[in-house]
């Protein structure tokens, strides 16, 4: 299955990069999968960040959501501004 992972505000920093196209190796189908698999891969931010916000098509889950090929998945840490 490809995806599309988008990184933002200090994931996207500490990552270095705002966005990947991966190829999942298939033992992944939710989102916390993919979180826990993208830290083993060396994006370890994932694991530690506090209060992880994610979404897929645009739309906000947890991390039991499902993923499917060709989808879209967001990882942003809460964000504040005024």
């Amino acid at each position: 299955m490809t995806v599309r992972v988008l990184y933002f505000a200090s994931l996207k920093e500490a990552l270095g990069t705002g966005a990947e196209h991966l190829e999942l190796p298939s033992e992944v189908s939710t989102v916390g999968q993919l979180r826990d698999w993208l830290a083993g891969q060396g994006r370890a931010v994932l694991a530690t960040a506090k209060n992880l916000r994610c979404a897929v098509n645009h739309d906000m889950v947890k991390l039991d959501a499902t993923i499917k090929d060709g989808d879209e998945i967001a990882f942003f840490p809460p964000v504040t501004g005024g």
